[in-house]
């Protein structure tokens, strides 16, 4: 849901995609056979204000100070000393010659030492001082936060402000201004202001961040660009061993392991706010890794970072981020404590790498103040709201805003608000963003009502043949307190409508108390996950055969009512209890659900009525959440799913038909593995006690389509494993290209690797067998079925491919010893 998001803000401001500073200088660092040097150091004579050159020598530097000469430094380079003949110098062309040593000629490739190396004898003192500086010394901590985070089309010419897609528009080129850290020209398109307490108590681990206001330029809501602009750009500390960009875990200069991936040069000392510090200098050993290139001021008694600049390296295995800048400063409370007071980030999105490629830039500035210590806070201060609702930060006047922002706004900035409320009153402008929306969510918006989703229009299967569906839902806004949805379907085949309806009301919203129900008829692939829940209109497998290997006629008519409410006592743990009757029945000729109804297995029925009351618990540690109304979306972080679910099946009860008791455990864990990638478990656990007939058996979920499905098996087949009681288990792990960046043919290609094995164990007792009449011989995997697979992602950016190969039981009849199935996605 995540990607999603992120994808749709940031293709809206692709597609609708002179300065102030005193002294502008840019070019290109090369040696005498005019070879780019890459990471040289280029600063302003007689200041700390300086910058990496990027791998190909290239560099951009600018201050709001007058500077009439730069210092060009490398490892095994003369430092040369350039003038500056006025004010802004573009395209400079600046060569190093070697260095030359008495008695003999050291030739260097670029990589420092690790032995007899100053910059590496301080990054040890730093490792040793890093518990013990900044809001680590303090019990408990607290501060005022300022956040402005602002979205800039780039690359700005007057063959883009002349598209006739701006026709209209064209006032908002008025606000074109120049980047002080790459030099393009650019346009503000969004910005986005917070201004919040934090609190953390370190005894106890625990953070808590209050929000007191909160104001954008206006396209969308609060509460979704908030959460939007927080997993974006998550927070970080400097001094851990991995910090996370874009869910991809970047290797820290500061690393314990930074040795092994950057090199380190001790660059220069000099005094910073009356403190001795030391310049090193850091960038990559190798390319295609998740690593920075940049430098770093030290104090050298208390060995705690002053500033840090750095950028990511173009070659980072990375999509659709060209770039990304990252500065910290930090002042000094007393003599032995730095506290960090300015954080700024900025990121070039784009669709391509190339220098002269149109992206948009992501700009967060973080300020910080007013810092008290040794305050603690009892443990319900810290209990976060099951459904934090307020307004009123959403609604501060300009007033508050002029008051309480910590620094003030330049005219471009505060230009924006006009600039987006103007825009909005433009014809093209809403048609370009509605068609955004709608491909983003799927939906087709009309007052108080959204047609969709577009993407379910068309389906295929064995039993339908060709299917069309048409549906919609009620919104009067995302934080609607009920909703209804309906669908009906058609398909040509068997020449049957198909219908489904469901609503949900909020009765409450402090602990999201929430009623629902609805009914379903419709074909159905049952067996196509082993842990489902009652939900009326959740996601059907069975019109997805339009691109499945083989045939499929093992579909079930299924006619689903369900009543159920739900409670939220804590934060993102759930309990539901509800009321389920559903009746099946084959939906093919070629298939069948019988079952015996005497000892004497001579008299068989061939649907199945059943009712049932459910029991179920979910939790979901740090999961994040956008909205507060009944339907929430949730962030795709990286978080935890608990979900154990208890069902009583009653006979009898309005004709249903049997008596049994089930009891159903899923778990996922997903974990970021520091410089290994990303890894993935999920284990399901399930027992039926009583007799049932394949109807309500538990499937081991084959997957029969040419796409990979997370959490089936993609080389079963549906229905080739039958059992009541099961164990299974799924890992999978994405070394986001760790391994491919070794290998100098394959770097460029920025292909990332994927390893995964997925197994299971099955039982069906003796008194199942024999209620058995469908004609499908149950085949349980008492001895455990495995396979394993190998994929490659980042395809072209957006395809993986895997294969798959099964470990044992490959002598099953028309078993699927070998496939080959892919997948498309948008990933960081």
């Amino acid at each position: 849901m995540k990607n999603k998001i992120i994808f749709r803000f940031l293709f809206l401001l692709l597609a609708v995609t002179t300065g102030f500073s005193q002294t502008k200088v840019s070019g290109v660092v090369v040696d005498k056979k005019n070879q780019p040097v890459p990471f040289a150091s280029v600063i302003f004579k007689g200041s700390t204000e300086g910058i990496v050159s990027n791998e190909d020598g290239r560099f951009y530097l600018e201050s709001n100070k007058n500077y009439s000469v730069i210092e060009v430094s490398f490892y095994g380079y003369v430092t040369r000393e350039v003038e500056l003949t006025k004010n802004v110098t573009y395209e400079m062309k600046i060569v190093l010659n070697e260095e030359e040593v008495l008695k003999e000629v050291i030739v260097y490739t670029g990589k420092t030492s690790k032995k007899n190396n100053p910059a590496l004898d301080i990054l040890r003192k730093i490792w040793e001082r890093r518990r013990k500086n900044g809001l680590k010394m303090f019990n408990q901590y607290q501060y005022e936060k300022y956040e402005k985070v602002e979205f800039d089309m780039n690359t700005i010419d007057s063959a883009f402000m002349k598209n006739k897609i701006f026709k209209g528009m064209e006032f908002i080129f008025d606000k074109v201004d120049t980047s002080r850290v790459t030099g393009k020209t650019y346009l503000p398109i969004f910005i986005n202001e917070a201004i919040s307490d934090v609190y953390g108590d370190n005894v106890k681990n625990k953070t808590k961040e209050i929000l007191k206001a909160n104001r954008n330029s206006g396209l969308d809501n609060g509460d979704m660009v908030n959460t939007f602009i927080k997993d974006l750009y998550n927070d970080f500390d400097i001094y851990n061993n991995y910090l996370v960009f874009f869910d991809k875990p970047f290797t820290s200069p500061l690393s314990r392991t930074g040795i092994d991936v950057y090199n380190y040069v001790l660059s220069d000392s000099a005094y910073i706010d009356d403190k001795w510090c030391y310049n090193i200098l850091f960038y990559p050993r190798r390319k295609n890794e998740l690593t920075f290139k940049g430098d770093f001021w030290v104090n050298d008694s208390t060995y705690a970072i002053k500033s840090i600049s750095m950028a990511v390296t173009k070659s980072a295995n990375i999509n659709w981020v060209k770039e990304i800048y990252i500065e910290q400063d930090f002042e000094v409370l007393n003599d032995s404590v730095f506290l960090l007071t300015r954080d700024h980030m900025m990121s070039d999105f784009a669709l391509r790498k190339k220098e002269e490629s149109k992206g948009v830039y992501g700009k967060r500035t973080t300020l910080i103040k007013n810092h008290k210590f040794n305050e603690e806070k009892p443990d319900k201060f810290y209990k976060e709201e099951v459904n934090f609702i307020d307004n009123s930060v959403y609604a501060r006047t300009d007033e508050y805003w002029n008051e309480n922002r910590f620094e003030k706004l330049n005219k471009d900035e505060a230009g924006i608000y006009k600039m987006l409320d103007t825009l909005k009153t433009v014809k093209k402008f809403k048609q370009l963003y509605n068609l955004v929306s709608i491909l983003g969510s799927g939906y087709i918006e009309f007052k108080n009502f959204d047609y969709g989703p577009i993407y379910s229009t068309f389906g295929y299967n064995d039993v339908e043949g060709i299917r069309l569906r048409v549906g919609g839902r009620t919104y009067f806004g995302r934080n609607d307190p009920w909703r209804i949805q309906a669908y009906t379907a058609y398909g040509f085949k068997d020449d049957k409508f198909k219908y489904g309806i469901s609503g949900k009301w909020m009765i409450d919203k402090k602990n999201r108390i929430i009623i629902s129900g609805g009914n379903r008829r419709d074909v159905e692939q049952i067996g196509a996950s082993l842990t489902t829940t009652n939900d009326v209109l959740g996601r059907s497998f069975a019109s997805s055969s339009l691109f499945a290997s083989g045939n499929n006629g093992k579909l079930t008519n299924i006619n689903l009512s369900n009543l159920s409410i739900e409670i939220e006592p804590i934060k993102n743990f759930t309990v539901q209890t509800g009321f389920s009757y559903r009746t099946l029945e084959s939906a093919s000729d070629t298939f069948k659900l019988d079952y015996f109804t005497d000892e004497t297995r001579t008299t068989t029925k061939s649907d199945v009525k059943q009712a049932e009351v459910n029991l179920q618990l979910e939790f979901m540690p740090k999961r994040k959440t956008i909205g507060y109304g009944v339907e929430r979306m949730s962030v795709d972080s990286p978080f935890s799913r608990i979900f154990v679910n208890y069902s009583q099946g009653f006979k009898g009860l309005a004709n249903s038909d049997f008596d049994y008791q089930r009891l159903q455990l899923y778990y996922k864990q997903p974990l970021i593995i520091g410089p290994i990638g990303r890894t993935n478990f999920i284990t399901e656990m399930g027992k039926t006690f009583g007799k049932v007939p394949l109807g309500l058996m538990s499937i081991i979920p084959g997957n029969q389509s040419y796409f990979q499905i997370e959490n089936t098996f993609s080389n079963l087949n549906f229905y080739e494993f039958v059992s009541d009681e099961y164990a299974t288990l799924q890992w999978e792990h994405n070394f986001q290209g760790k391994l491919f960046a070794r290998i100098p043919l394959m770097r460029k290609l920025n292909w990332r690797e994927i390893i995964g094995i997925r197994a299971a164990y099955g039982n069906t007792s003796e008194e199942n067998r024999l209620l058995n009449a469908s004609g499908l011989t149950y085949l349980s995997p008492e001895k455990p079925y495995w396979e394993y697979g190998i994929g490659i992602a980042n395809i072209f950016k957006v395809f993986r491919l895997d294969c798959s190969w099964r470990g044992n039981y490959r002598d099953v009849p028309e078993a699927n010893n070998f496939t080959i199935k892919g997948s498309f996605g948008f990933y960081f």
